[in-house]
């Protein structure tokens, strides 16, 4: 079988390369599930690059999330049956025509979620609700965040409207206003322009900021800080674009503020299964009503794997860019 694969870490544009590996048998508790479509994460990448936080023996597979068609059982598995459709976002290597997932890592489908979103069901949204639901917010709260325009932020915005909760999301580039505007979301302020702070203030109004979500760090950890009340929780999700956060200590004092981060694999391995179920149907509600958006902006073939790549980080993107086989 087709599968990608790197040798060494690297430029995923530079090292993923198309091999052929031999199909592999599920065993206990496992099953073969032929993929159909699989989206590229940020962490994907990172992964191929060796800096994320969890590092494969090379050579390796890559990609975590997909959505396929069972095409064999091992021994032990009776909830799942060859020709069902299925859903995963914690199975690693699923970037090859057949990949091995644990039974219970696959999701039963049915035909209300086309593939597009049901390729990207699990990772991305599922981290975007855990983390809302993390911040223990009520209806009518506020909170901000920045990287509006990227997945999380878009996913966390429609969230938040469904659940009764307010957000201003932060774009870096004025353009990205409209981008999201043409998705119904709202209240994004660019912090390229003057005065930038204190737009996010009229927006809110004499509401507080009890909470605030960074995905971007560097000066921008300190600037969502900075926007927060008293005794608000910055949540770091992310860091597009540094490592390190640089954040002000009397933001940190003064309001007595707490900074935590958050990782969506672990968060939902250690969450109890009553919860996760009652997340993942929440997310499935929200699908299936249109109230939850998941659009693609391309689907390229395993040999244009690093032309995805590429596409991943392309300013504007709307949605997802894909891998099929």
């Amino acid at each position: 079988m087709r599968a990608l694969m790197h040798n060494e870490f690297g430029n995923p544009s530079e090292v993923l390369t198309v091999e052929n590996i031999p199909v592999p048998d599920p065993g206990a508790g496992e099953a073969r599930v032929r993929l159909l479509l699989s989206p590229i994460h940020n962490h994907d990448l990172l992964t191929i690059r060796g800096t994320y936080g969890f590092k494969p023996e090379l050579p390796a597979r890559t990609g975590s999330e997909a959505v396929g068609i069972i095409d064999a059982v091992g021994d032990g598995v009776t909830e799942l049956e060859v020709g069902q459709r299925v859903a995963t976002g914690g199975t690693f290597g699923v970037w090859a025509e057949y990949f091995i997932a644990k039974a219970a890592a696959l999701i039963p489908l049915d035909d209300a979620i086309a593939d597009e979103e049901a390729a990207q069901l699990i990772s991305m949204p599922f981290s975007a609700i855990s983390l809302l639901d993390s911040l223990n917010l009520n209806k009518g709260d506020w909170f901000v965040q920045n990287a509006a325009n990227g997945t999380v932020g878009r996913l966390l915005a429609q969230l938040a409207v469904a659940r009764g909760i307010n957000v201003v999301g932060l774009v870096r580039r004025s353009a990205g206003i409209e981008e999201l505007a043409t998705q119904g979301i709202t209240n994004i302020v660019a912090t390229d322009s003057d005065g930038w702070a204190a737009k996010v203030r009229a927006i809110a109004g004499h509401a507080p900021l009890v909470a605030g979500v960074d995905s971007v760090g560097g000066r921008a950890s300190g600037e969502v800080l900075s926007l927060l009340a008293e005794n608000a929780t910055l949540v770091v999700f992310g860091a597009m674009q540094s490592p390190i956060m640089e954040i002000g200590s009397g933001d940190v004092i003064f309001k007595q503020a707490t900074v935590r981060g958050f990782w969506g694999s672990q968060v939902s391995a250690s969450m109890p299964a009553p919860k996760r179920g009652a997340l993942l149907g929440e997310l499935v509600g929200y699908i299936s009503s249109g109230v939850l958006t998941l659009p693609v902006e391309a689907s390229y073939s395993f040999e244009e794997a690093g032309t995805a790549a590429k596409a991943n980080f392309k300013p504007g993107r709307a949605g997802k860019v894909m891998l099929r086989p």
